[in-house]
């Protein structure tokens, strides 16, 4: 049985719905995560979800800021918000499907991005990130006995050297500090959860869903990094069959500054 999940932070949902309409009837993934929605729930455009046959939706919602939202073409068994160092902030989102006879936790996220300064000491945004991804490591892939587990979203880490455009250049830049890859890394492996891009693209090749939008042109630059993970637990791992990172969706008109990544399955 073939199952494809999507993420994507859309960086505002209502201003760029032709841009996830375009997404959805062009790959019709089975569920899709979107990030930085901005929104608050009664202001999302359940409407044209439902119109392409996304008819569940689960939503966690914030006026203006961050926002997670999980649409589905196959129903919801359970829908969990968790507020992240109680701050009330809506970055996560979670629910359970069922295929065929799998039931599969999905985890959506919204990482805090950190600001500009890598000093927790002097910056509360940075800290506020490190906090997050600490309490990110009691989040277990093994949580729920019988059931599957995937972790998707804007983590806002690039946690290898082949996930930035350049590693020296990066170090002390916010998202791919060693403070912050060692703790999503830790993260990871505190939760029992398997990398799924790199465990399908080899760790040589370079991957980026994220360009910034201060480049005139993204493409000729190419100064990308991978802020955009799709996490699974073991028993998930040999099944994935493929892993699409819809890159020139970066250029599509009013684009958002990430783009799609796509988990096949064969089940």
């Amino acid at each position: 049985m073939p199952f494809s999940i999507a993420t994507w932070n859309i960086n505002s949902v209502r201003l760029r719905i032709g841009l996830v309409e375009r997404f959805l009837e062009e790959e019709a993934p089975d569920v899709l995560c979107l990030q930085e929605t901005k929104c608050t729930n009664d202001q999302f455009p359940e409407k044209a979800f439902r119109a392409l046959g996304y008819e569940h939706i689960a939503l966690h919602g914030q006026k203006g800021y961050h926002g997670v939202a999980t649409v589905s073409k196959r129903p919801f068994e359970d829908i969990v918000r968790q507020d992240f160092c109680a701050v009330g902030d809506a970055r996560h989102l979670s629910t359970r499907i069922r295929v065929g006879e799998r039931r599969i936790r999905i985890h959506n996220l919204y990482v805090p991005a950190g600001g500009d300064e890598p000093d927790p000491e002097i910056n509360p945004k940075f800290r506020h990130k490190l906090d997050f991804v600490e309490e990110l490591r009691r989040v277990s892939a093994e949580a729920e006995p019988g059931v599957s587990a995937l972790l998707l979203g804007d983590l806002n880490i690039a946690p290898y050297e082949t996930d930035v455009w350049s590693h020296k250049q990066l170090l002390k830049i916010v998202s791919h500090t060693p403070v912050e890859t060692e703790g999503l890394l830790r993260a990871q492996a505190d939760g029992s959860w398997v990398d799924l891009m790199r465990h399908h693209i080899p760790m040589e090749e370079v991957v980026f869903t994220w360009w910034s939008y201060r480049a005139k042109d993204w493409a000729a630059s190419n100064r990308g990094r991978r802020l955009d993970h799709i996490w699974g637990s073991a028993d998930l791992a040999p099944h994935l069959s493929g892993i699409d990172i819809r890159a020139e969706a970066r250029s599509w008109e009013k684009p958002s500054d990430h783009v799609p990544v796509i988990a096949r399955f064969g089940f």
